[in-house]
């Protein structure tokens, strides 16, 4: 599905198949975290609407122990998908923000999944203090040049 939205070939069909398909799983225990936030990332890319998909996968997420299986892009595309496309869920983000925030080491982040982070809790309004004071105080003892921004 990422294949059609990256190539700007919506096909409005197809998508609502495989969010139904999405939607009737028992369990979305068997995708991988990338998966699920390409999956939104391509609906959200493809300007395709589908609360319904967006609420399973947002309520399979929150009642997850940590997100310790999301790389910081799969992070960062996930709470991108939802600000785009309006799906906001407050519990989402702050599950979200807290893991990021707790995390001992933030290096391996890139300064555009970072942005997108920060971005998305911006369009979405969602407000994390912490989440920013974090990447705040990482981003001014970082030396000119040096690795991640968080």
């Amino acid at each position: 599905i990422w294949a059609f939205a990256k190539a700007g070939e919506s096909n409005p069909k197809l998508f609502k198949k495989m969010a139904r398909h999405i939607v009737a799983l028992d369990n979305l225990g068997d995708f991988k975290p990338r998966n699920l936030s390409d999956i939104l990332l391509a609906f959200a890319k493809a300007e395709e609407s589908n609360p319904q998909l967006f609420k399973v996968v947002s309520d399979h997420i929150v009642t997850l122990d940590n997100l310790g299986g999301f790389d910081e892009q799969a992070l960062a595309n996930l709470v991108w998908a939802y600000a785009y496309s309006k799906e906001s869920n407050a519990m989402l983000f702050e599950k979200v923000a807290d893991h990021i925030a707790a995390l001992d080491n933030r290096e391996g982040f890139k300064p555009q999944a970072v942005s997108d982070i920060l971005w998305a809790f911006e369009k979405a309004e969602v407000s994390h203090p912490r989440l920013f004071k974090v990447v705040a105080d990482h981003i001014v003892t970082l030396d000119r040049g040096a690795g991640s921004p968080i």
